[in-house]
């Protein structure tokens, strides 16, 4: 096209958008070449958990939920709830959904992490600044065919009744599951069924996933550790930064990626999060967004 517009002035004026169109698909391949993890193109397992600020924290993970099935929403992926303890006050102790579609926990693995919340408390009739805290994790929901390796004598499993909404049935039963993996610590539980099998089902599913993401963690660690860098994974540190006050905006403690607009990124406006993440695990540059 450039060297037709040499000859033939209205070739030129289609060039920048041409080079705009091929720059766009160009960065889609790269983003597309970055998802080659081994359980990149599977559904996600998210759990939420509220963590240090009391009803604020509560209130924040409920939050968090939202913008997690709001982002699915747009990108039309499949939400399932499998787990969720409303607290009594506001918002929720915890809650894991399914997130399914296309490269899911590609996207959404780098979630995994503390997420904090600082603003104007709306639970303080004095109206203090309140910083709140929510934990993210995020596991690949794999199929049977994967094989994963748990001794279950190494899983203790306790029943209880499930609480919140579901009718007499399930409050009156103890259908619900908690699956205990006593060497790593982790647990997982299940109440969303009525039938204690199919929350048993869930919780051993639940917990596969886990245990593939923390061999899928060990292996990003020995490749690091080969070529002396530091596992970009980590549990349990904080990750990102929302702030209402005393200005608004989202920050990635990580990335660096940066976002003015909170309540858009509330309403599900993250794909700039998940991309910039994408890109710093494979060590490209990042640019802000200040809109």
């Amino acid at each position: 096209m450039v060297e037709m517009a040499e000859e033939d002035d209205s070739f030129a004026a289609e060039v920048p958008a041409e080079v705009e169109r091929i720059e766009a698909l160009l960065e889609r391949l790269k983003l597309s070449a970055l998802l080659s993890g081994t359980h990149d193109a599977a559904g996600a397992i998210m759990t939420i958990n509220a963590r240090d600020g009391g009803t604020d924290a509560n209130d924040w993970a409920e939050m968090l939920l939202r913008m997690y099935i709001q982002w699915a929403n747009k990108n039309d992926y499949k939400i399932e709830l499998i787990d969720r303890q409303d607290n009594e006050e506001a918002g929720i102790n915890n809650a894991t959904i399914a997130i399914r579609g296309p490269m899911a926990y590609g996207y959404l693995r780098g979630e995994t992490g503390i997420h904090r919340l600082v603003r104007i408390s709306p639970f303080n009739s004095e109206g203090k600044r309140q910083t709140s805290f929510a934990a993210v994790d995020v596991s690949p929901e794999i199929n049977d065919s994967v094989e994963v390796e748990i001794n279950e004598g190494d899983v203790r499993e306790d029943t209880y009744r499930a609480s919140g909404a579901g009718g007499q049935h399930v409050n009156k039963t103890d259908s619900a599951v908690r699956l205990t993996h006593e060497p790593t610590g982790i647990v997982v539980q299940c109440q969303n069924e009525r039938s204690q099998h199919k929350n048993r089902a869930t919780a051993w599913k639940m917990l596969r996933a886990r245990m593939a993401r923390i061999e899928e963690e060990k292996r990003e660690a020995e490749e690091a550790a080969k070529y002396e860098q530091q596992a970009k994974t980590g549990f349990g540190s904080q990750i990102r930064n929302y702030f209402l006050h005393p200005d608004q905006r989202v920050k990635d403690a990580r990335t660096k990626f940066q976002m003015g607009n909170f309540h858009a990124v509330l309403d599900g406006d993250i794909q700039g999060f998940l991309e910039s993440t994408l890109r710093w695990r494979a060590g490209q540059p990042i640019e802000d967004d200040d809109e």
